[in-house]
């Protein structure tokens, strides 16, 4: 079917492109595209794709909009904090272009259905923040056959390249045979992000989804893009299939879906800080229990300096988590220790590590700082 007079306005500055045209225009109306996860990289990927008229693009997400997204996640209005984000985002990409289908999915991607939605679209987006995901995308690419544009942000800095491996192009885990150990690389609440940095990687997923869906351009397969921010710099890399892949290598072994968070877990079994089977739990009630009846104890924060500045539980001394070895002569032997982080991951490691120099009476504040401000003091903020 040829384009409207409607669409024709609408894609004005697309058709004067002489790599796109009409033809271009009508190519990207009939493809499709799933983005797995409409947070910070999602939220101008989708933005971009929606305003380019791609014809059908799915949305992965299983959460739901904080105030603490607002910061980076563009896709997203104050009024909307609570609410769903798949719900969000298809009422604000509607808007923006109404001629679009928009097909939500407000789940996580899992073992389960990854196969089934990577098979009903032409390309997948990765804008996920966790390594089982990723993982997870990157196996559920090799099997089906579907190209992922994957991009990562972490404080200042960006990634970007496009695993295709039906195109000889290697994977996820060409790169990253393992996995690194819970803890060993920060979350995006731990570790801060410029909220601009996610929109540049954001947007350049985008442009490359754009460009693989029109057949124009150098495909990004078998390449690395990385992004300095503060130095306003970048650098391109060749990146490799590796020939020992158990994914896409000359011998895979890999042949179906894993327990990813199983897999993410099992390179740290016997390092330090590994959250041990007989780890105490202390709730935040159960310590502002123990606070008002002057029980003896020390309360350990293991967070970085810049996040006690923004939020404490009052009497929490600070020892961060890579300094937790060292200083752990500090520490009494006498006296109960109760450790505690921002959710309660790293105050975990912290207590493998006290465990494996001998500390026994240790507890973990379930839930961290942020459980405080949800269940005891919500004076406390939270980020």
């Amino acid at each position: 079917m040829p384009l409207t007079s409607h669409e024709v306005a609408r894609y004005a500055r697309h058709l004067t492109l002489s790599e796109v045209g009409v033809a271009g225009q009508e190519r990207l109306r009939n493809a499709s595209a799933l983005c797995v996860g409409a947070g910070g990289l999602g939220s101008p990927a989708l933005l971009y794709l929606a305003a380019a008229g791609v014809g059908r693009i799915g949305i992965v997400d299983g959460d739901v909009v904080s105030l603490s997204n607002l910061q980076r996640q563009v896709l997203y209005a104050t009024g909307e904090v609570g609410t769903a984000k798949t719900d969000a985002a298809q009422s604000r990409l509607s808007a923006l272009n109404p001629d679009i289908i928009l097909e939500t999915y407000p789940e996580p991607l899992t073992s389960a259905n990854a196969l089934d939605l990577f098979q009903r679209y032409d390309l997948v987006l990765d804008g996920s923040d966790n390594f089982p995901t990723r993982y997870l995308v990157s196996d559920a690419s090799v099997l089906t056959g579907v190209p992922v544009v994957h991009g990562a942000v972490n404080r200042f800095e960006g990634q970007l390249t496009v695993f295709d491996t039906k195109r000889g192009g290697p994977c996820y885990r060409c790169l990253f045979p393992v996995p690194p150990a819970p803890g060993e690389v920060p979350n995006c609440a731990e570790a801060g992000v410029l909220g601009a940095v996610v929109g540049v990687i954001g947007t350049l997923m985008a442009t490359e989804s754009l460009k693989h869906l029109l057949g124009v351009g150098e495909p990004f397969t078998g390449k690395l893009l990385t992004f300095d921010a503060l130095s306003l710099s970048s650098r391109s890399w060749k990146i490799r299939r590796s020939r020992a892949c158990v994914a896409c290598g000359d011998t895979p072994t890999l042949t179906e879906l894993i327990d990813y968070e199983q897999f993410c877990g099992a390179t740290c079994d016997t390092a330090p800080g590994e959250r041990t089977n007989d780890m105490r739990e202390i709730t935040p009630v159960e310590l502002k229990a123990k606070m008002d009846a002057g029980e003896k104890f020390l309360l350990v924060d293991v967070r970085e300096p810049y996040e006690y500045e923004i939020a404490k539980i009052p009497g929490s001394v600070l020892i961060p988590l890579g300094e937790i070895d060292r200083r752990a002569e500090e520490l009494p032997d006498d006296t109960e220790i109760i450790l505690q982080c921002r959710s309660g991951a790293r105050s975990a490691q912290a207590l493998g590590i006290l465990q494996a120099k001998g500390f026994t009476n240790l507890a973990n504040l379930k839930g961290g700082v942020l459980g405080w401000s949800d269940t005891v003091d919500p004076s406390v903020p939270k980020y």
